[in-house]
């Protein structure tokens, strides 16, 4: 036993310390726990900054809950590039690691920067100029629109912070390189953390910019991240590094980023959608009710970007080991990753269930949206060991380059179910929100079972990137 413990402790600080390792030898095992540490903390900290923020907004009263809620709903948009790019960072950079071709994976990081940056100023100057009707379009009520429009314009116009966070992260992931996408993401969200209240209600005779204040946090933390990010891409310390003979515009390349871009966005999109569609949904019950819907998925997040984070193993690993030519070794990482998943999120939907009331308590003191948010974790987490195992199946494709697969069975799940059986359960029954979130849990668990058929007969070993 104390053997195994001194040996946990050392794989532990290896982990931090984010030593380079050749992901295509080293143990299962070993690779996943080098791989997953960092990454877990990495989303622990996206997930905390989540809850951190709602928690001081939440002083702000159901309106300024809401706002943030509708914003959110409206930035999936920019999560669906982020994440779209980065997927295709992660399996273009860990194809070229595991065929040993550095050089080429610094090439291809050069061209994800350029989609990167594009896409987000674009997105970044519509939301700037149309922010108030976003809001509309949203369901907000014109008092909501009143007060939460300099909230929504200020993080739409700084999306770009946002986008290049989750694709350089991305591409860090792909060179089994966790760490420093774990670091970027504490810098970032750490600075969040501290500017949130400062900003928001002030220090002194500094009165604050309320509900702005956030926004503004938000904005500054994640751009200080970013710049983090582009130290060491541009720095030369690393295997992965761009370097002067990397500065050229590859058309080929710049095609096929966008291709498996094309099926990242499309997953997020679509999932995207269907969360507008839900969150507009809960409008229809008033601001109470978004309030909640708003709490119970920022807590949910806190235990889901964790399980995404060990799921990202996955990732790395298939990708990596495809690059080798190992194909029963992708598969085996897969299914290891999968059954780490699985105990995770089984504790965390025992948490839940026991402590609803007791942890939306932290968030609000308004009863309405206490309940609602209670409800709601309480009925999500009821699915939570399905997306234990569908997330990784996801994580699994997308290592590979196979970012359609995982878009069709959104599509499908999603679009054809989730969105017609919320609307159905809201307007022609009584179970009002609640339905929405059976409706949630159940599209969620099918998603998952569909995905690990899928990933069973392995077409996605012959996906070439």
């Amino acid at each position: 036993m104390a053997q195994r413990i001194r040996l946990f402790f050392s794989l532990f600080k290896e982990a931090i310390r984010g030593e380079e390792q050749d992901y295509t030898r080293v143990s299962l095992k070993t690779g996943i726990f080098l791989l997953a540490v960092p990454m877990i903390l990495e989303m622990l900290m996206e997930s905390l900054f989540a809850v951190v923020d709602i928690f001081f907004v939440g002083k702000l009263g159901e309106h300024a809950i809401a706002t943030v809620g509708l914003t959110e709903a409206m930035l999936t948009i920019v999560y669906s590039v982020g994440v779209g790019v980065s997927m295709a960072g992660t399996a273009l950079v860990a194809r070229r690691f595991g065929e040993k071709d550095y050089q080429r994976a610094g090439t291809v990081s050069f061209q994800l920067l350029l989609v990167g940056v594009v896409s987000s100023a674009v997105m970044g100057l519509a939301g700037f100029l149309y922010a108030e009707e976003l809001l509309v379009l949203m369901g907000a009520e014109p008092e909501l629109v009143a007060t939460g429009a300099g909230f929504t314009r200020i993080i739409m116009a700084g999306n770009m912070a946002i986008l290049l966070l989750f694709l350089i992260n991305g591409i860090f992931r792909g060179a089994g390189q966790p760490h420093l996408a774990m670091r970027a993401l504490w810098i970032s969200n750490g600075l969040n953390i501290l500017l949130d209240p400062l900003l928001i209600f002030g220090w002194g005779s500094f009165e604050g910019f309320g509900l702005e204040g956030a926004a503004w946090a938000t904005t500054l933390g994640r751009s200080i991240g970013v710049f983090y990010q582009v130290y060491h891409l541009f720095s030369g310390k690393h295997r992965l590094s761009i370097r002067s003979n990397n500065l050229k515009i590859r058309w080929k390349t710049l095609k096929n980023i966008i291709a498996i871009s094309a099926g990242g966005m499309g997953q997020f999109l679509v999932d995207g959608a269907a969360w507008i569609v839900l969150t507009r949904l809960a409008a229809t019950y008033g601001s109470a009710t978004v309030a909640g819907y708003t709490i119970a998925f920022r807590v949910l997040m806190f235990s889901l970007m964790p399980a995404w984070g060990l799921s990202a193993a996955a990732s790395t690993l298939v990708g990596q080991s495809l690059g080798a030519g190992k194909y029963f070794r992708a598969e085996l990482s897969a299914y290891y990753t999968a059954r780490y998943n699985f105990i995770f999120l089984a504790i965390v939907t025992a948490a839940y269930l026991l402590f609803a009331e007791v942890i939306v308590g932290w968030f609000t003191a308004i009863p309405e949206v206490a309940e609602v948010a209670a409800k709601g974790l309480k009925i999500t987490v009821l699915g939570y060991v399905f997306f234990a195992i569908g997330m990784v199946m996801v994580q699994a494709f997308n290592g590979a380059g196979d970012t359609r697969t995982p878009a069709y069975i959104n599509i499908a799940v999603f679009w054809g179910l989730e969105i017609p059986l919320a609307y159905l359960a809201g307007k022609y029954t009584s179970m009002g929100a609640e339905g929405i979130f059976i409706v949630i849990a159940f599209c969620h668990s099918l998603h998952a079972i569909i995905a690990l058929w899928y990933f069973r007969k392995g077409h996605w070993k012959r996906t070439l990137v």
